[in-house]
């Protein structure tokens, strides 16, 4: 089941608050948050930079303008920012700025993802594994049996044509790690104001239309300041490793 549908835009999630992750937010948005020595949100924009993807959309709400001032020098790929007023939550804020997509499918990021690819990386995988024949969502998921650093939770099972199935017990095999790809047209008809985009991701398995891709890499779910003294300690290990 190939697609190579290959994404060329890009919207992510940095409008929320990351209240879990205080004392590291109190001063500055989750995306900027440092993990070996970088904000999270430049190693995404790395990635997708890399997969070739040319425009990038950023919600801004909480200390949004410090993300806009640390992406400031920034040449590639090429950023435009939806300021929010009020919080539109993970549906409504893509929403506001959709017209930036072009009516294309787009990578859809959330703001505090962070990923380390496995054999090629995950953007390009997700691309080559995209059909929008056949899906209105492909999810990235990460099994929770390779979650050692931070908690897993179960959110997803997949069955056997690969088709993703929500697990409401959040007892399934996968987490959903915040990044996906999707189409714009499923927007249509949704609520001009705050929502959730879960509510699209349930409506794409209720027609059979949500798959996920497993994740052969790490994916790190970072909530809390235990989550972040965590990987920042297995990435630092890592690099002594490396340079030895």
């Amino acid at each position: 089941m190939t697609g190579g549908n290959k994404p060329n835009r890009a919207f992510i999630l940095a409008a929320g608050k990351g209240t879990r992750l205080r004392p590291y937010t109190d001063d500055k948005p989750k995306p900027l948050v440092p993990v070996n020595g970088r904000a999270i949100l430049d190693y995404t924009l790395d990635k997708l930079e890399n997969a070739g993807v040319n425009d990038v959309t950023i919600n801004l709400y909480y200390l949004g303008d410090r993300i806009e001032k640390h992406l400031g020098g920034r040449k590639s790929p090429a950023i435009t920012f939806s300021k929010e007023t009020a919080l539109l939550d993970t549906g409504g804020g893509v929403k506001k700025a959709l017209k930036n997509m072009k009516g294309e499918d787009f990578y859809l990021i959330n703001g505090d993802a962070l990923w380390v690819d496995g054999d090629e990386p995950a953007l390009d995988k997700l691309a080559k594994m995209w059909n929008p024949d056949i899906m209105d969502i492909l999810l990235l998921l990460q099994p929770v049996s390779t979650m050692t650093l931070t908690k897993g939770v179960g959110d997803y099972d997949l069955d056997s044509d690969g088709k993703a199935v929500r697990a409401k017990n959040k007892d399934g095999a996968y987490m959903f790690g915040g990044i996906r790809i999707t189409k714009s047209d499923i927007f249509e008809g949704t609520p001009d104001d705050a929502f959730s985009f879960l509510t699209l991701m349930d409506e794409a398995q209720s027609k059979d239309r949500l798959y996920g891709m497993v994740h052969d890499g790490q994916w790190h779910h970072i909530s809390t300041p235990e989550d972040l003294e965590n990987v920042n300690n297995a990435m630092a290990e890592e690099l002594k490793t490396k340079t030895a």
